[in-house]
C-alpha cells in the first residue's frame, strides 16, 4: 500500500511524514513538486508544493501536477495536508482534488490537532482555547485568518457545498459517525468538516472512513487523521495475516492495556492457566498442549491471537511457597511459565497456516523465552514504537524474519499494547 500526501509548506509535510512513521510506514518528504515521488523503500511520501500563499491558478497547477505523479506513481491513498491553524488556499486545493478524482471522491476536513492544542467544536477552530482568529494568525501579515468557522472558511474558497458534522455525533462514536457521513454524502456534499477534541475522536473518524467502501475518502487534515486513516486503510486492505500477543507480565499496567487492545479490536483472549506451568510434572504439558489446540482454533476467528496468563479469575500465584514445596527457586519456576508461553508461541507460528504478520511480547523474561524456545540468535532492532518500546526481527531460528514488537510489563500507557499491534500491522 502506498500512500501520497499533498502538502502545501514543507514543515506540514515533514510534520504528516513523522505521524506516518509512528504508524509504521516508511516515509519521505519532497521538496519539488513536479518531480516524481522519490525512489527508494517507502510507501508514504509526502510532497510540499509550496502553496500556502501562492495565487489561486498556481495552487491549482501545483496539486494537478502532484497527483499526476502521485497516480503514475500507484498511490491507494490521497491525503490532503492542511494547516492546523487553516491558512492558505485549503478550499482551492481541495477542490482541484475533487475535481481531478471525480464525483467518488469525498473530503474529510479536521484541522484538529489535539497533541498540539488544536480542537474544533461546534465548527470553530481554537488554539489553546483561544478561537484562531485571536491568535498570531488573526494577525499574519500575508494573509491573517479573520474567522474561526471552519466550514465557512472552507467555503469561501470551495464550489462545492461544505457542510459539518459536529461533537455529539462524533463522541457517539464510528458508527454514527459513518451514519453522519453517509447522510452528508447521500445530499450532495463532497467536503464534510468534523469536530474533534481528542486523538480517540480522530481514530473514530477513520474506522468510520474506512467503513464507506464506495467513495474514495481523502483525509484533509494536519496530519493527525491522515496517519491513523492510512493505518486502518491498509489494514483493510491486506493480505489475511496474523498477529500473535504474549503476555507473561501480571502487573495492573499491562492488564489494563490487554483490556484496552480487547476493547479496541473486539479480540477474545485465551487465558494461559500459571499455576500448571508453575509444576515440575505433566500439568505442565497438558496445559500448553490445551492452549495450542484451542489456539490454533481461534486463529480461523481472530486475526489478533492474544495468548496470556492475564486471567480476571485467576489466583496470585504465591511463587515462594509454591517453590518451597517443591524444593526449586523462585527463578525456576517464573522460567517455566516464561517458557510455557514461550513454546505455545512457537508452536502455534509453526502449525499455522496462516502467514503470521508479527509478534507482539510484554515482559522481559517472556521475550527471552520466545527467543530461547525458537532458538532465535538475536533480535534486529529497528526502530522504538513508544519510549521503552522496540520494534525489531527475530534472528535465526524458528521464528526468523518474524516482526517483533517487545514491551516491558510497566511500560507504555493503557494504548501501548494496542499501538504496538497496530504499528506491525502497517508493517504488513
Amino acid at each position: 500500500m502506498k500512500i501520497g500526501v499533498i502538502a502545501d509548506d514543507l514543515t506540514g509535510a515533514n510534520a504528516t511524514g513523522v505521524r506516518l512513521t509512528k504508524q509504521g510506514f516508511s516515509a519521505a518528504t519532497m521538496v519539488y513538486f513536479d518531480q516524481p515521488p522519490i525512489s527508494g523503500p517507502f510507501n508514504a511520501v509526502c510532497i510540499d508544493t509550496d502553496s500556502r500563499y501562492v495565487k489561486e491558478n498556481i495552487a491549482q497547477k501545483r496539486v494537478r501536477k502532484v497527483l499526476e505523479n502521485f497516480t503514475k506513481w500507484g498511490a491507494d491513498v490521497i491525503c490532503k495536508r492542511i494547516d492546523s491553524t487553516v491558512r492558505g488556499n485549503i478550499g482551492i486545493e481541495i477542490d482541484t482534488l475533487l475535481a481531478e478524482l471525480g464525483e467518488k471522491a469525498i473530503a474529510v476536513v479536521v484541522p484538529s490537532f489535539p497533541d498540539s492544542g488544536r480542537i474544533t467544536s461546534g465548527g470553530y477552530l481554537l488554539v489553546n482555547g483561544v478561537p484562531v482568529q485571536a491568535t498570531d494568525v488573526g494577525r499574519d501579515p500575508v494573509r491573517p485568518v479573520k474567522q474561526s468557522y471552519v466550514p465557512e472558511i472552507v467555503q469561501k474558497q470551495s464550489k462545492y457545498p461544505v457542510t459539518h458534522i459536529d461533537l455529539d455525533k462524533v463522541l457517539a462514536g464510528e458508527n454514527v459517525i459513518e451514519q453522519a457521513l453517509r447522510e452528508k454524502i447521500a445530499l450532495g456534499n463532497r467536503i464534510i468538516v468534523l469536530d474533534v477534541v481528542t486523538n480517540d475522536d480522530i481514530d473514530a473518524i477513520a474506522n468510520a472512513m474506512k467503513s464507506i467502501k464506495e467513495y474514495q475518502m481523502i483525509p484533509a487534515d494536519s496530519g493527525p487523521l491522515t496517519a491513523t486513516y492510512s493505518r486502518v486503510y491498509t489494514r483493510q486492505h491486506k493480505t489475511d495475516k496474523k498477529i500473535i500477543v504474549t503476555v507473561g507480565s501480571v502487573t495492573s499496567n499491562s492488564s489494563m492495556q490487554l483490556h484496552y487492545l480487547m476493547d479496541k479490536t473486539n479480540s477474545k483472549p485465551i487465558y494461559v492457566d500459571p499455576e500448571k506451568l508453575a509444576t515440575l510434572d505433566s500439568a505442565w504439558d497438558e496445559e500448553v498442549e490445551r492452549v495450542i489446540n484451542r489456539a490454533m482454533e481461534e486463529m480461523d476467528k481472530q486475526d489478533i491471537l492474544i495468548i496470556t496468563t492475564d486471567s480476571p479469575t485467576a489466583k496470585v500465584i504465591n511463587l515462594k511457597e509454591v517453590a518451597k514445596e517443591l524444593g526449586v527457586s523462585q527463578d525456576y519456576l517464573a522460567k517455566r511459565i516464561a517458557d510455557g508461553l514461550g513454546k505455545i508461541t512457537r508452536m502455534v507460528i509453526q502449525n499455522s497456516k496462516y502467514e503470521i504478520g508479527g509478534c507482539f511480547s510484554s515482559g522481559g523474561d517472556v521475550t527471552a523465552s520466545l527467543c530461547s524456545v525458537g532458538l532465535a540468535e538475536g533480535i534486529n532492532l529497528k526502530d522504538e514504537v513508544l519510549s521503552r518500546v522496540a520494534y525489531g526481527q527475530f534472528i535465526g531460528g524458528y521464528f526468523d524474519g518474524i516482526p517483533l514488537v517487545t514491551k516491558g510489563g510497566t511500560a507504555g500507557d493503557k494504548k501501548a499494547i494496542y499501538t504496538s499491534v497496530k504499528y506491525l500491522e502497517a508493517k504488513f
